[in-house]
């Protein structure tokens, strides 16, 4: 199965988005659901305007789509479900920083990007341990 990987990121006023690995895919939309809509879309364009062998080869066969969140995308999309004190406590970042990262008052260093990114797959790992 092809992987299509999907780079999310947020701007002012809305979400944008291509495929880091797949030409011909492009997106943007209101919020995260728009812009994953807006994929299907896209590649649904490519399929019935293009002659197939003009598809790019990830979309030839069975594919899943892998979305990449930069930072402010992804906490503005899971502020519902995570606050910035249990993100604290994840990662090891100050809450008033985070804030400023949700807001785009700043932009994350590759190293606190990383910190981040290290937190929550630890996090994920213990919820995949629990058994109810």
């Amino acid at each position: 199965m092809e992987k299509i990987i999907i780079v999310v990121e947020k701007s002012k006023d809305y979400y944008d988005a291509y495929s880091e690995n797949c030409d011909g895919i492009y997106a943007a939309g209101g919020s995260i659901e728009d812009v994953k809509k807006d994929v299907e879309s896209a590649i649904a364009a490519i399929k019935n305007n293009l002659p197939r062998e003009q598809w790019p080869d990830q979309i030839k066969s069975d594919y899943e789509i892998e979305y990449k969140l930069d930072v402010q995308s992804f906490l503005e999309y899971y502020k519902g479900y995570m606050s910035l004190s249990g993100l604290e406590k994840i990662t090891g970042i100050n809450q008033k920083q985070l804030s400023n990262y949700l807001n785009n008052r700043s932009k994350p260093r590759r190293k606190q990007v990383e910190k981040i990114n290290e937190g929550l797959r630890n996090f994920a790992k213990e919820l995949l341990n629990i058994t109810l």
